[in-house]
């Protein structure tokens, strides 16, 4: 359902099937409407903006039959990233890499191969906007997939882009710790109970030192914080390993 002339000039190729919405929908809808309504195994994805070299596709499908999904990471000697992204997407990898414990690459990446038997099961929280590529990046990173990543260029973009660098950066920090939720909450929850720990201990020591040992009220509520903390990441954690099993 795009406003330019995407569609017209798709219904003039021959051998393809054209599939459009009612109504915009998202950059993820679109591809799950594809995926739903693909033919074969192996799907390829791509964007038409001109960014990414399609014709890096074969050295994708070489990797096919080792790999469960085949990225083109943008790391390659010519990345045309505008400067402004560059800050947010540094922090949003660092902070993918320490929830999944591996290093990605390319977080994002919109030029990958995937087998559709898979990316099946992740289709019920695999969002309809841009973040459908990150999230199917940290689930199958979460779930032990075998991922290849390939070093590709990424062009100057044809046209306007509709990323919102603050906006969509704080989307993204939200979206990577709810699906590491999913996956592995205790990534998330150990250090946030590990912190209040700590900082418990450092009040109560205050409060023994300064009052000659009468404890704050606040201190023993960090601390019963920490707790809860604790515990409600461990249960979240026998949640997910209960609906994987």
């Amino acid at each position: 359902c795009s406003v330019d002339d995407t569609l017209k000039r798709l219904e003039e190729l021959k051998d393809i099937k054209v599939i459009r919405h009612s109504k915009n929908s998202g950059y993820g809808s679109a591809l799950k409407t594809g995926i739903k309504n693909s033919k074969y195994e192996t799907l390829i994805i791509t964007d038409a903006d001109g960014t990414y070299p399609d014709n890096i596709i074969p050295s994708l499908i070489e990797h096919s039959n080792n790999h469960d999904m085949v990225v083109g990471a943008r790391t390659g000697e010519d990345v045309n990233i505008a400067f402004i992204r560059k800050p947010a997407k540094w922090f949003l990898n660092k902070l993918a890499n320490y929830l999944v414990q591996e290093k990605i690459p390319d977080l994002n990446s919109g030029l990958r191969l995937l087998k559709k038997q898979i990316v099946k099961n992740y289709l019920g929280i695999l969002p309809s906007g841009f973040s459908f590529t990150t999230t199917i990046t940290l689930a199958m990173h979460s779930d032990g997939y075998n991922i290849k990543y390939i070093p590709i260029n990424y062009y100057k973009r044809t046209g306007k882009s509709k990323i919102r660098p603050i906006r969509d950066t704080l989307n993204f920090v939200q979206l990577i710790i709810r699906t590491i939720l999913l996956f592995n909450p205790l990534r998330v929850f150990n250090p946030i109970s590990f912190s209040l720990f700590l900082l418990a201990v450092v009040k109560i020591t205050y409060d023994i030192l300064k009052y000659n040992f009468h404890i704050s009220g606040s201190s023993i509520v960090i601390l019963i914080v920490a707790f809860q903390t604790f515990l409600l990441g461990y249960l979240a954690d026998l949640i997910v390993t209960t609906r994987k099993k």
